[in-house]
């Protein structure tokens, strides 16, 4: 699977406007809901939050990836945000969180759903990646950067 496949440039937010975590789980799951109208966007955030409530989602060096699964969806869908001043996430590091990875999957996909959470880990890792998407001045531009890795990765 590639990145490509689960992530559209219209489910990209280049500026968050939210200046919380609640906030930004809203936004991210509005961009899901664009492109799956059958999914209720109060149900998708509330799934969030209470994952959330399990633990943080933001994995530290900046990076959150919050994640849940959801009955109404038929396959895997990313929704990215940024932002630009950063956002406490609860990180593991106790650091803001500038870049919001949203994984929502079917209610019925667990080896599907863990697999493309390791392959979005592991791509985040990377620090020049990270600084690309920091760096890139529009939405084209993020996607052109996460389809260009996503070749030099050979897909997540």
């Amino acid at each position: 699977m590639k990145f490509s496949d689960i992530i559209t440039e219209d489910s990209i937010i280049p500026d968050l406007k939210a200046r919380d975590k609640e906030g930004v789980l809203e936004e991210l799951a509005q961009a899901i809901c664009t492109h799956a109208p059958s999914v209720d966007k109060s149900d998708l955030v509330r799934v969030l939050l209470e994952r959330e409530k399990l633990g943080s989602t933001g994995i530290g060096e900046g990076v959150a990836i919050p994640h849940g699964k959801i009955s109404s969806l038929n396959q895997p869908m990313i929704s990215l945000g940024r932002s630009k001043h950063g956002l406490d996430f609860d990180s593991m590091d106790g650091q803001p969180a500038y870049l919001f990875f949203l994984l929502v999957a079917p209610e019925n996909s667990a080896g599907l759903h863990l697999k493309t959470l390791a392959k979005i880990a592991k791509v985040l890792k990377s620090k020049d990646f990270r600084r690309k998407l920091m760096e890139a001045g529009t939405r084209e531009e993020i996607y052109e950067t996460i389809v260009k890795t996503d070749e030099e990765e050979n897909g997540i």
